[in-house]
C-alpha cells in the first residue's frame, strides 16, 4: 500500500500542537474517520505520529456489527489507516479493564435504579486515564484524538471548550477530564465541521471516508440495555410495583432496568392522562409514574464533581457562582448557580424535567456563549424547587 508523505498538494489545516515539529505525538484510533483525520493531519503537520488502537471487548462477537467501535473490523479499519500513512499502530488488549471499569459499573447503575453513561465513564477511566499513561511510556510529547472538543491556551493555563460545530460538540461527555490530562491532550478535530472531516479523509485516500458514525453504546446492540445487563447480572433484575406519586398502586413491572426517568411509553399501566416515569426506588423495586408536571426538576444533588473552572470547586460552590448546565447531552446548557450544604449542589433558575440519577450535570461559562467547560458531576438525587433532595 502507498504511504502518504508531507509534501501532498492538498489545502489541509496544520496543527500547531505546542509541542516542537518532529515531536512524537501518539493518537487514539478507533477506527472510525474523525480519530483517522486526527492521525492523518499529526503525521502531515510534521509530528511523529503513533497510532494507538484499544480493543475494549470481544470483537468475535462483534466484527460484523456496524456502528461500534474498538473491535472487529474497527480494529481492522485503524490498522488499514496506520498503514495508509506509514506510521506504527498498536492494539492494546484492554478488555478487562473496559468490563471492570465501564460495563459492570453500566450494569450496577441501572440496577441501582439510576441511567448510566458508559460513554463518559469510558473516556474517564480507560481512554484518558490508562491510555494516556501508555502515551506517556511511549515517549509521546502529547496525545491527540478525533473528539469534537477544543482546547485553548487560557491565562491560567489550558481551558476545555465547546466544539465550533455545535452539532458535533462533545463536551458533555468530556467534563471529568483533568487540568492535568488537559494539559497532554489534543483535540485537533474541535474547529473543524463533520464535512471537512469526511472531505479530508476522502482526499487522503482513507477507506473510512465514508464509514458510518458510531451510534449505540459500543458494547450495546440496537440499543437493548436491559438484555446487556441481564447478562451481566443474571437474575438481579427483580419486579416490582408500578405505584402513581398520590400512593396508589397501579400494577407490576418485570425490573427496574426496563424503565428510566422521563419515560412515557412502555409503562404497563393506562390511566385517563398521560403517565410518566417519575422516579426509581431501588430500595422497593418500586417504579413512581405520574404527570408530566411531577418531573420538574429544580435542585440537583451531585457525587464525583470535577471543576477545571478558576480557583476551588468548594469555593466557588459556597459563593453561589453562576454557571450555565447541562443535564441531558441533546439540550442546551440553562442558567444556574453551585451551591454547597455539606456536598456539591445545582439550583436550576427554572425547573427542568427528566433530570435523572446517574446522568452527568455538566457546567459551562454562564457568558460568552456558555463556550467554556468548567466541569461538572454524577447527578445523584434530584428535588423539586424548595423541595428536600430525594
Amino acid at each position: 500500500m502507498t504511504t502518504l508523505t508531507a509534501d501532498l498538494d492538498l489545502d489541509l489545516p496544520r496543527l500547531d500542537l505546542g509541542v516542537p515539529s518532529g515531536a512524537p505525538v501518539v493518537v487514539a484510533m478507533s477506527g472510525g474517520v474523525d480519530s483517522s483525520v486526527t492521525a492523518a493531519l499529526v503525521k502531515l503537520s510534521g509530528y511523529d505520529a503513533v497510532g494507538v488502537t484499544l480493543q475494549l471487548y470481544d470483537h468475535g462477537a462483534a466484527i460484523q456489527r456496524k456502528g461500534a467501535c474498538c473491535a472487529g473490523q474497527d480494529i481492522k479499519d485503524a490498522r488499514n489507516v496506520a498503514d495508509r500513512l506509514g506510521i506504527p499502530h498498536y492494539v492494546l488488549d484492554y478488555e478487562d479493564r473496559f468490563s471492570q471499569s465501564v460495563m459492570e459499573d453500566f450494569a450496577d447503575t441501572y440496577l441501582a435504579g439510576a441511567t448510566p453513561i458508559p460513554c463518559v465513564r469510558c473516556n474517564e477511566r480507560v481512554k484518558f486515564r490508562d491510555l494516556l499513561d501508555v502515551a506517556r511510556d511511549l515517549g509521546g510529547a502529547a496525545m491527540a484524538t478525533g473528539h469534537y472538543i477544543r482546547r485553548v491556551e487560557g491565562a491560567r493555563g489550558a481551558e476545555l471548550r465547546r466544539a465550533r460545530d455545535a452539532g458535533r460538540d462533545q463536551s458533555y461527555f468530556l467534563f471529568s477530564t483533568s487540568r492535568e490530562q488537559l494539559e497532554f491532550l489534543r483535540f485537533p478535530l474541535g474547529d473543524m465541521p463533520k464535512d471537512d472531516v469526511r472531505r479530508i479523509a476522502s482526499a487522503l485516500g482513507l477507506a473510512v471516508a465514508d464509514k458510518p458514525d458510531s451510534q449505540d453504546i459500543c458494547f450495546v446492540p440496537e440499543g437493548k440495555y436491559a438484555s446487556v445487563v441481564e447478562r451481566l447480572r443474571p437474575g438481579a433484575a427483580e419486579p416490582g410495583e408500578i405505584v402513581h406519586v398520590d400512593g396508589a398502586v397501579m400494577g407490576t413491572h418485570p425490573g427496574l432496568i426496563h424503565y428510566t426517568v422521563g419515560q412515557r411509553r412502555g409503562l404497563g399501566v393506562a390511566t385517563g392522562e398521560p403517565l410518566f416515569v417519575i422516579r426509581l426506588d431501588a430500595a422497593t423495586r418500586r417504579v413512581i409514574v405520574g404527570p408530566r408536571e411531577a418531573l420538574m426538576v429544580g435542585r440537583i444533588q451531585l457525587k464525583e464533581a470535577s471543576w477545571i473552572g478558576d480557583g476551588a470547586l468548594e469555593a466557588a460552590a459556597r459563593a453561589g457562582t453562576r454557571v450555565a448546565v447541562k443535564v441531558r447531552s441533546t439540550r442546551p446548557p440553562r442558567p444556574a448557580r453551585l451551591d454547597w450544604d455539606g456536598s456539591l449542589a445545582v439550583v436550576l433558575d427554572e425547573p427542568e424535567e427528566g433530570v435523572a440519577p446517574g446522568q452527568a450535570c455538566v457546567f459551562y461559562s454562564p457568558e460568552d456563549g456558555h463556550d467554556r467547560v468548567l466541569g461538572g458531576g454524577w447527578i445523584a438525587a434530584t428535588a423539586g424547587r424548595g423541595e428536600a433532595v430525594a
